[in-house]
């Protein structure tokens, strides 16, 4: 009989310990450690996934709502690397508790994963820890909710220390209740009985101080960071201070670059821009500072809405908003009201707006659209509303927001000169009634003493 070998020698083939875990510990929180080390933040994603997107809207949701969040979930998985092969939607009143999805529509998801040899199955909202692993245990694919999508998106654009900070919090914070259960496969190694606990739970205790403490770390580290950025921001002296915000991908740093002349990256992808950007702009012999900001979109984690607090203190210090619109999409009403209530939710719902319609060079009314509560536009409550003319919305908004608009193309620098003189004239009035007797500025009518 061969010797059996040692401990040492032998390499245990069910382990799940990744190689290079940290802190002892395993598997998936291990392997998150793992690459946090090396660079701050873990890119969930592997390259050429396949994704099998999924959607329980309610049974009062529009078709076309339901195939307008499909399409943004679709180009969050593929900003993210993912390429989409399929949908699935199912209408309940409410999700499942075990599985998210029903009986049947689960074994039809199955039975497609199996044939299409797709890699992934992400579902357009969050799912619990519970309902995550029953769906891994069915499915035997990786199973990805919006938030962790989102996250991972984060994780592959932050550039900055404070960014990669925040998204690796955020990973964290999303990790932690998810702990229970890696270790299931462990449980029934010893006796199972009162007062008896095996080594998966144990696993999990120490998994969960380990995490807990990195999460520690990381808040103070954001409290180190968020001191600099306080420490710049008061450097800035008295300037009046202007901020980009928007739903995600509509032209806010490409409008960026046009007024500030400064190179910020911009893309036709979601949340190509992560990190803060804060740039001196002079129109007409009227300064200030011109800050791009990270895009907001429907149902945005709340971990990442509180882990980015320098990001957001940019908008809550800011002294007048630009609120971007992309027009040309379908639904830009419903962006906009996602915009507005995630203003309020930080605090910044009260500061002075300046609504830029952008991307008119894209508006098509020859389409169908989805709007919802647009006033005087649809006849018949069953059927979409035809598109408005671009003139007719800019009579509605116009009269609403008390001529506080613009509309624009920043691809193709469509009345950016309009643009550009109601910012000196906002600005201007905002620095003359800060400092009425010091540093005149010029406003459309003139100098003011």
């Amino acid at each position: 009989m061969a010797n059996k070998p040692t401990s040492k020698g032998r390499k245990d083939q069910n382990s799940t310990r990744h190689h290079g875990a940290v802190d002892g510990v395993k598997g998936r929180a291990g392997r998150i450690l793992t690459k946090a080390a090396e660079n701050g933040t873990y890119d969930t994603s592997v390259d050429e996934e396949t994704a099998v997107l999924v959607a329980v809207p309610n049974k009062r949701q529009a078709e076309a709502q339901t195939t307008e969040y499909l399409d943004e979930l679709a180009f969050l998985a593929e900003t993210a690397g993912a390429t989409v092969v399929q949908r699935f939607v199912q209408r309940l009143d409410k999700p499942d508790t075990r599985t998210f999805v029903g009986e049947g529509k689960l074994a039809e998801i199955k039975a497609y994963v199996e044939h299409s040899g797709a890699s992934m199955v992400i579902f357009d909202d969050d799912l619990s820890p519970s309902q995550l692993r029953n769906l891994e245990a069915e499915l035997k694919v990786k199973i990805v909710d919006r938030s962790l999508l989102i996250i991972d998106i984060f994780a592959r654009r932050a550039k900055s220390a404070t960014a990669q900070t925040q998204v690796e919090l955020a990973q964290y914070q999303y990790l932690l209740p998810r702990l229970t259960g890696l270790w299931s496969h462990l449980d029934k190694q010893r006796g199972g009985g009162v007062s008896q606990r095996g080594p998966g739970e144990t696993e999990i205790e120490t998994d969960r101080r380990v995490v807990n403490d990195r999460i520690a770390f990381l808040k103070e580290r954001l409290k180190d960071l968020d001191r600099q950025s306080q420490t710049q921001r008061k450097s800035r002296g008295g300037m009046v201070r202007v901020a980009l915000v928007g739903y995600t991908n509509v032209g806010k740093s490409t409008l960026m670059n046009l007024l500030s002349r400064a190179d910020v990256f911009a893309e036709n992808k979601l949340f190509a821009t992560v990190d803060s950007t804060v740039r001196k702009v002079v129109l007409d012999t009227v300064p200030f500072l011109l800050s791009d900001t990270v895009g907001f979109i429907r149902k945005l984690p709340t971990r990442l809405i509180e882990s980015f607090k320098s990001t957001l203190d940019e908008i809550r210090e800011a002294d007048l908003l630009i609120h971007v619109v992309d027009i040309s999409h379908q639904s830009f009403e419903e962006h906009m009201a996602v915009v507005e209530d995630t203003l309020k939710d930080i605090g910044a719902g009260e500061k002075p707006v300046l609504v830029v319609f952008n991307k008119i060079d894209q508006y098509d009314t020859g389409e169908a659209a989805y709007h919802d509560g647009f006033e005087g536009m649809n006849a018949d409550e069953n059927a979409p509303a035809p598109r408005p003319t671009l003139e007719q919305l800019r009579a509605t908004y116009m009269a609403k927001l008390h001529n506080k608009v613009e509309f624009i193309s920043a691809l193709d620098r469509t009345n950016l000169d309009e643009l550009r003189a109601r910012l000196v004239k906002l600005v201007a009035a905002i620095h003359n009634e800060r400092y009425p007797s010091v540093h005149p500025v010029r406003d459309d009518e003139g100098w003011q003493e």
